[in-house]
């Protein structure tokens, strides 16, 4: 049986309506994430994309510390906080009405986010894998959660990732999870197939071309396939020249039933947004 999904999830008191598909802006505080227009290092540069994501029309902002490319280097628990919560800090003091997502699968940094600095919810790439407390610190913040399917982590991911059915082992590891967060009295689960990690180019498009059937888990699904090597190794391009494919691709996950688009390209996302829900 099909269940349907909720229409709206609670982000600190605003209810955001997901009738109307969303966009994440990506702010990525980080010297090596694999686009090098998404780094933002100093105050101003963070402030600035921020506030112009904003302006250009998110719903949603991203805020990372670690990076996630394949073969990245682990950093400590620290680094990553002075990185994280300065920028949280920063965009809620400057953008207060702002709702803010943190990029960590870290339990520790995402509860100081969201009690400390005023973070919204967690985007966890881990999916609970990578901090046994993670689900314990989502029940008990009462947070908007996005859960992501990534096979072994990000130094490891691409080391020859084989699945039986790609999508049908991905909805069995989200169902083990989403049991466990609904048991912890979770409410608000927003579930990331993953694109990228821990998949082969071809097991990237056959998830977009069967991203309906993720409705089946009866939850909001965010697609994140933004200047991906999906992208541009199959255009023989280079990320920088990739947004023309991502918004090709966004178009049709959005045909598909993403309710969420994690860009680094907000205006053209919001664009594909408006035309598609017209289509609609």
């Amino acid at each position: 049986m099909l269940l349907e999904k909720p229409r709206y999830i609670n982000t600190g008191g605003k209810l955001l309506d997901l009738n109307i598909p969303r966009v994440m802006g990506i702010l990525n505080i980080t010297p090596d994430s694999f686009f090098k227009g998404s780094r933002y290092r100093t105050d101003k540069e963070i402030l600035k994309a921020a506030t112009q994501m904003l302006e250009d029309g998110a719903d949603i902002l991203d805020i990372g510390g670690y990076s996630s490319r394949p073969g990245a280097e682990d950093i400590s628990v620290k680094e990553e906080g002075d990185r994280v919560l300065k920028a949280i800090k920063l965009v809620r003091k400057n953008l207060p009405d702002a709702i803010i997502s943190v990029d960590t699968f870290r339990a520790d940094i995402a509860s100081e986010a969201i009690i400390e600095f005023g973070a919204n919810m967690i985007n966890d790439i881990s999916g609970g894998d990578g901090d046994n407390n993670m689900f314990s610190v989502v029940s008990k913040l009462n947070v908007p959660y996005i859960i992501m399917h990534m096979k072994g982590t990000p130094r490891t991911m691409q080391h020859h990732p084989s699945y039986d059915d790609i999508v049908a082992d991905i909805l069995k590891w989200f169902g083990e999870r989403i049991f466990k967060l609904k048991s912890a009295g979770v409410k608000d689960i927003i579930i990331d197939p993953g694109f990228g990690f821990g998949k082969t180019i071809d097991h990237n498009f056959e998830l977009l071309r069967r991203l309906g059937d993720f409705s089946i888990a009866g939850l909001p699904v965010l697609v994140g396939i933004s200047r991906k090597s999906m992208i541009w190794k199959t255009l023989d391009i280079s990320a920088d020249d990739a947004l023309n494919g991502t918004t090709a691709l966004n178009a049709i996950a959005l045909l598909h039933g993403a309710d969420i688009l994690r860009v680094h390209d907000v205006r053209e996302a919001v664009q594909t947004v408006r035309l598609i829900s017209k289509l609609r």
